[in-house]
């Protein structure tokens, strides 16, 4: 994990030590660079796998391309040994990606596993930049006269182009010769939208047991690819299930090695989400650890925290909040982290999907949110994390795991009034859980955790009615509310210009 910058197009003098310097809190241990005819690289390392030897920028054998990577390639072992035989200067998954990119080019960047954005450039004027298909990692990038930069956050850009930075796409590739083009989709799909590669399932109104099994499995191989690296790997607890679930596994996985699990929580004193989370660590026997914290902690932190997650939508700010202080605490303690993110969207998890009643609606609403979490939840949960050097994977959004949930009959996924939402996935973890978590009635991370209220209160406190007036219409669509207003002032004294309509995704309710 770690923070990259580039340029293409010429050198801009004294600007690239300050985009790496912004990003410096994602990669406290190593820094690098390189120029490359009309080109220049800049790396910032959190040092995860191959700690000794993984020094970026990378360079093939004729020392002639050039690679910095920020993220994880899981399959990167793989990949490595459908290459031409050659040298590997290191063990890093970042550097196969190099390779693979010099060999094979940008069109192979679809055999790639993982979460990642990639900066490339060669001394023949080669230049590529690439991000995950769901946009785990951020990337972002703007255009003035015919020079491109690129940078993991927003903050780097100098002041004069914050107008001009865009998200750059998820699933897509950049190239001075074909530009923008896209080579992989979150969600697979076909000609006519629909995802592809639908599993064959019955018609039966409730999942068979073979549904339940291969539910489980699928997660389960990607909870163990994910714990990959050479630094010791934890696990967010939230309180909630999705979390659970991947301490669950990660659990079973460490014990066979004769290792023992380490788990974070985070809330106020006596909050659902907290006593949850020593439900489960006590189960599963993992070293836990809490962060507790008051409000006049959460408030405190709350400019630090939109600054950090670049973001000013109100339940991103309440959620990130109580995250933040628990990835410094985290940070002390492990350099990789595995959450829940992600099974929400996959198998129907929000209240408000209740409202769907039929199968085909609710698989436009869940593809629509999975290719929305790029600027949303990922970016938070990537923020957080990174602003104490802490790496945050996520399992559930492997793309294996994606493609097998929308090949289920979404019918499964539909909660009848009364019912509990994913019982599909509760049922597929029968017995890896106490019932108490396995049926938990979901709550919204940040009101479970003891932050919605006092956030809300606090900060609507300090914004009168008549200010929020005046300037509600500052961006479009206009903010919503009081709370939403103060979040985005901090944003835009941290980021002046940056447009929200090209860098965020935003909630329907604030």
């Amino acid at each position: 994990m770690c923070g990259i910058a580039a340029v293409y197009g010429s050198h801009p003098n004294g600007e690239t030590d300050r985009m790496l310097g912004r990003l410096v809190h994602r990669g406290p241990d190593d820094a690098g660079e390189v120029r490359v005819d009309g080109a220049w690289l800049g790396h910032r390392r959190l040092s995860i796998v191959d700690v000794d030897g993984g020094h970026q920028p990378f360079a093939n054998a004729a020392g002639d391309v050039w690679l910095v990577g920020n993220g994880e390639v899981y399959n990167h072992e793989q990949v490595r040994a459908t290459l031409a035989p050659g040298p590997f200067a290191t063990r890093s998954d970042n550097e196969v990606a190099l390779h693979l990119l010099d060999e094979r080019g940008p069109e192979a960047l679809n055999e790639l596993e993982g979460m990642f954005a990639f900066l490339v450039a060669g001394e023949d004027g080669r230049f590529i930049a690439a991000r995950d298909a769901v946009g785990i990692k951020p990337l972002y990038w703007a255009q003035q006269d015919g020079q491109v930069r690129f940078a993991s956050e927003m903050a780097a850009f100098a002041p004069g182009w914050m107008p001009d930075v865009e998200a750059f796409p998820p699933g897509c590739h950049w190239t001075p010769g074909g530009g923008l083009e896209r080579y992989a989709s979150a969600v697979p799909q076909t000609g006519d939208g629909a995802p592809a590669a639908r599993a064959v399932w019955s018609d039966a109104p409730e999942p068979p047991e073979e549904a339940l099994d291969a539910t489980r499995d699928i997660v389960v191989a990607s909870v163990r690819r994910q714990m990959m690296g050479d630094v010791p790997v934890g696990v967010f607890l939230s309180g909630g299930l999705d979390s659970a679930i991947v301490a669950a596994v990660a659990a079973r996985h460490l014990a066979q090695h004769g290792e023992r699990l380490q788990t974070f929580a985070v809330g106020t004193t006596g909050s659902a989400d907290l006593l949850a989370a020593r439900v489960v660590a006590r189960h599963l026997g993992t070293e836990h650890r809490e962060r507790v914290y008051d409000s006049h902690e959460a408030v405190r932190a709350l400019p630090e925290v939109v600054r950090a997650i670049e973001h000013f939508d109100p339940s991103l700010v309440r959620s990130a909040v109580p995250n933040f202080l628990l990835a410094e605490m985290t940070a002390q303690h492990v350099k990789v982290v595995l959450t829940g993110e992600g099974a929400d969207e996959l198998f129907a998890g929000y209240e408000y999907l209740r409202g769907f009643d039929s199968a085909e609606s609710l698989q436009g609403e869940l593809m629509r949110t999975v290719h929305g979490l790029h600027n949303l939840n990922l970016q938070r949960c990537d923020r957080v994390t990174m602003a104490h050097g802490l790496e945050a994977r996520v399992p559930f959004l492997d793309r294996q795991v994606i493609a097998f949930a929308f090949g289920l009959p979404m019918a499964w996924k539909l909660s009848a009034p009364g019912e509990l939402e994913k019982r599909l996935l509760r049922r597929a973890f029968s017995g890896w859980l106490p019932d108490e978590i396995l049926w938990r009635e979901k709550a919204e991370f940040g009101d479970g955790s003891g932050a919605k209220d006092v956030l809300r209160n606090t900060v609507e406190d300090g914004v009168s009615q008549a200010d929020f007036e005046r300037g509600r219409d500052a961006i479009d669509p206009p903010l919503r509310t009081r709370e939403e207003f103060a979040y985005h002032r901090i944003f835009a004294e941290h980021l002046p210009g940056v447009r929200p309509e090209r860098t965020l995704g935003r909630f329907a309710t604030a």
